[in-house]
């Protein structure tokens, strides 16, 4: 099968499509067919090795998982003798991260825990873009966050991958959304259901008297101090992207600040969770979720792919048709 191959940590120049044995699923597993994937920032972690610490788990010199990828959808073409949830012909979609990843490629081999039934409404390459980002948004909101309706959320970021799932799924939750993006995502996020927009380029918000329940930091480079400042007596501030400084700050003073004060600044990443992906399934056939698709490239267009999500300004998720 083609697959693209990760041999060194690096720029996007590094990948390299080619050809490599097809996977034989084990007991549990189910050998799915591939038909789109997308690009999460865990995948630019394992290209790069970057932040430093990351390399504990994906490996320390080299990458642990050559065949870099998290998200999938696709058919079941084979199962393992153990499973009983899927069968082949299965339309599925699911996350990798915690089955050595793999999903730049024809074929993947997947833990049937790591799977959900594709959602009905969805084409294959619109259910690529869901797994990792909008479970992400899920667990963070709904299990750090613990929101509920009525509250007051802000999201900084709210026009990428898991930015546009938040604001979905904070809105289905029953909170008032703020979201915080440039002037040319304005739409996007209003189509999406945010009650306010703040135009990072032309307002600061900081200098609003609000102040909210929740802060969701999906991508900026504010101050933990600064975000302290917005929050409500008892809120909560949830960072899964922007610099790596905002990262080791929510780290440390944030871990400091939760433990003297009210105010709560929780570092997030995301697990794999099949009920999760079966909730995502019912919201999207509901029509409370969708996913925002911002460009598509080919298998053999990933570094390509890579080199425009590092740019950080994508709308939406960055889809790979296989």
């Amino acid at each position: 099968m083609k697959a693209i191959i990760s041999e060194r940590y690096g720029s996007p120049d590094t990948l390299k499509l080619s050809e490599v044995a097809t996977p034989t699923p084990k007991q549990n597993q189910v050998l799915v067919r591939v038909h789109a994937s997308s690009i999460n920032f865990g995948n630019l972690v394992l290209l790069t090795g970057k932040p430093l610490p990351a390399r504990l788990a994906f490996g320390l010199m080299k990458p642990k998982y050559p065949i870099p990828g998290g998200d999938i959808a696709g058919i079941v073409e084979a199962i393992g003798e153990k499973v009983t949830q899927f069968q082949v012909g299965d339309k599925v979609y699911g996350d990798l991260s915690r089955s050595g990843w793999g999903a730049f490629a024809e074929y993947v081999v997947v833990d049937e825990k790591g799977l959900a039934l594709k959602p009905s409404n969805l084409s294959f390459t619109e259910a690529a873009a869901v797994p990792m980002a909008a479970t992400t948004a899920l667990q963070a909101i709904r299990d750090k966050g613990m929101v509920s309706a009525g509250q007051e959320v802000l999201i900084h970021g709210a026009s990428g991958g898991v930015g546009t799932f938040a604001v979905q799924i904070a809105k289905a939750f029953g909170a008032e959304v703020t979201a915080v993006v440039s002037t040319r995502n304005i739409d996007i996020v209003r189509s999406l259901g945010a009650d306010h927009v703040i135009d990072y380029k032309n307002e600061d918000f900081f200098n609003h008297n609000q102040t909210f329940d929740l802060i969701f930091g999906v991508n900026g480079s504010q101050s933990i101090s600064t975000y302290k400042r917005k929050l409500k007596e008892n809120g909560v501030f949830i960072h899964v992207g922007g610099t790596s400084s905002q990262m080791y700050q929510t780290i440390t003073v944030g871990t400091l600040l939760s433990m003297i004060g009210k105010k709560k600044f929780i570092p997030f990443m995301q697990r794999t969770n099949q009920n999760d992906l079966v909730l995502m399934k019912k919201l999207i056939e509901e029509g409370k979720v969708k996913p925002v698709i911002d460009r598509s490239y080919s298998l053999s267009g990933v570094p390509k792919a890579f080199q425009y999500f590092e740019n950080g300004h994508s709308q939406g998720k960055v889809i790979i048709t296989i």
